[in-house]
């Protein structure tokens, strides 16, 4: 019997990632993301993925420039529509820690809580040049 080709016996499988992956967020312990995993699967208004898409989404958001967030606030995103709105991820994640158990939540918290202490952050104070100064009458 003639020997089959290596791709060709292989070709109709990938062993490397199934299609049912779970979410991958760092620094979330393996309950966690498999509460994640069962979450996204069991409600409506989740898809799979969403929750660490929501999660990069928002991190990538808040480590823009703030003269950007600015502008996002007075006139908003064109690129929102087809990339998904980082305000709405926010508040999707909101929805989610409250859907698993509290000792899920407090892992996702604290990773959530550090993007939002950059978001908080203060921004540095405006100095004006001596030059530039105006009265007021």
């Amino acid at each position: 019997m003639p020997r089959s080709r290596p791709g060709h016996s292989r070709s109709g499988t990938c062993s490397c990632r199934t299609p049912d992956a779970k979410p991958v967020i760092d620094g979330l312990s393996s309950r966690t993301l498999s509460e994640i995993h069962d979450l996204e699967h069991t409600r409506s208004y989740l898809r799979p993925g969403e929750v660490g898409a929501a999660v990069r989404r928002w991190k990538d958001y808040v480590h823009r420039p703030r003269r950007e967030l600015w502008s996002d606030y007075e006139v908003g995103n064109v690129h929102w529509y087809c990339c998904g709105n980082p305000l709405e991820a926010r508040a999707l994640l909101d929805i989610v820690m409250q859907a698993i158990s509290p000792r899920s939540a407090r892992e996702l918290r604290k990773i959530i809580s550090r993007s939002d202490a950059v978001w908080d952050r203060v921004s540095p104070p405006y100095y004006r040049s001596s030059r530039t100064s105006v009265t007021w009458k």
